[in-house]
């Protein structure tokens, strides 16, 4: 099977339509107002989705999905925040099943609604199943038991209270192969912006859905080989904590790193595929992590010493980053100096996202969490290729 990316962008696009109706539902009902903070598609294993919710507690309501859609749909909150959601509900205190249970009902409808819509074709849903989950359990039986799945997911914010969302969606194949594939899409795809679009008229963002699993797997054998760098360089244990190939709006990515300062260091990859990396600290944890490779107590914390320090691991972290890739694909990478930054986050990565929005709407996003142990500290680093370079990366990757 080969995976459209412009189809699959436009599939992103009713996710995100999708989320956003369901945030209106949410907020009559609450009387709190909710907002889509990212929708993104992942590829990934079951080993991944089990590592990517992994210590969690969650409440919420799952449905299963016939018709225009097969699959299921889950609306999931910290279990953490039930008192904070049953507080804004009529009756919500004394009648918790239930009132979670009518919440996840008319979100998830809501959720669905853009859906049916586009295909012309009606989405029964099966009736709500209320949950309290452990870890992973949140999602469908058999989602883990695959090599690689798609995974829709919405993250809903509310602006004046502790309380998110997530809404999941997991289709099967069937009529979604059909969207991916780009059968069904063209429609979608044609109401993006230019930029979602091929600009030469001759460039393939079709890939074989296999080689895409293979570039997640390497994408997670790049954050090892980050983490050992780390590791290597500052004498501290690390670990990975979570690693996922995400297809999401560029747009969106600045809002995930936060508004908290950051610092770290910024690259310009050339090659095949070309585009951007970022390797960025909380600024508390840079200090800490520079503080562990320097040989003395710096004057600063984040001064001249510590800019060097951090500028010498990322460049060593780039390139067991990107080595992996080059292998597998057959190309060869190279990353500019590294550039460093400190600043809020969002504008850490913004002046990426803006160069490579120049030539596309939508990426695939590798997103990473290393932390180390004996000092508190996380890195995040995010890769974001050129998608088209990429699909020709990865289609050669199939070739027998």
């Amino acid at each position: 099977m080969r995976v459209d990316v412009r189809a699959l962008g436009a599939c992103n696009r009713l996710a995100e339509q999708g989320a956003k109706q369901a945030a209106g539902a949410l907020s009559d009902l609450t009387g709190t107002d909710l907002a889509v903070e990212v929708t993104g598609a992942s590829v990934a294993s079951g080993q991944d989705l089990a590592e990517s919710f992994a210590g969690r507690e969650s409440i919420g309501v799952s449905v299963g999905l016939r018709g225009g859609l097969d699959g299921e749909a889950v609306l999931a909150f910290d279990a953490v925040n039930a008192d904070a959601l049953l507080s804004l509900l009529p009756g919500g205190q004394s009648m918790e099943r239930s009132a979670v249970t009518e919440v996840g009902n008319i979100a998830l409808g809501g959720f669905l609604d853009g859906w049916a819509n586009y295909l012309g074709k009606a989405i029964d849903m099966s009736p709500p199943r209320y949950f309290e989950a452990d870890g992973a359990a949140v999602l469908p039986d058999g989602a883990l038991a695959g090599d690689g799945v798609f995974l829709f997911e919405s993250r809903l914010d509310a602006t004046t209270t502790d309380l998110d969302f997530s809404i999941y969606m997991l289709p099967d194949s069937g009529p979604f192969r059909d969207l991916i594939v780009g059968k069904t899409a063209p429609a979608a795809a044609a109401g993006d912006a230019p930029g979602a679009a091929a600009n030469d008229g001759t460039t393939s963002t079709a890939v074989p859905y296999e080689s895409l699993s293979t570039f997640s797997s390497l994408a997670k054998e790049g954050s090892a080989n980050a983490a050992d760098n780390i590791a290597m360089m500052t004498g501290l244990e690390t670990s990975v904590d979570v690693s996922r190939l995400r297809f999401v709006p560029l747009a969106d990515v600045p809002a995930e790193v936060g508004t908290e300062p950051h610092a770290g260091t910024v690259f310009e990859l050339q090659g095949q595929p070309s585009g951007y990396l970022a390797i960025l600290f909380e600024e508390s944890s840079a200090a800490a992590v520079a503080d562990a490779m320097l040989p003395m107590e710096p004057d600063e914390p984040l001064g001249d010493m510590a800019e060097n320090a951090l500028c010498e691991l990322g460049n060593v972290m780039t390139s067991g980053f990107i080595d992996g890739w080059a292998n597998v694909l057959g190309t060869t990478i190279t990353h500019s100096p590294p550039e460093f930054v400190h600043d809020i986050g969002a504008s850490t990565i913004s002046p990426l996202v803006a160069k490579l929005s120049e030539r596309q709407d939508y990426g695939f996003v590798i997103d990473t969490a290393i932390r180390t142990e004996g000092i508190q500290a996380r890195c995040d680093v995010y890769a974001l290729p050129d998608e088209r370079e990429l699909a020709r990366a990865l289609d050669r990757l199939s070739e027998p």
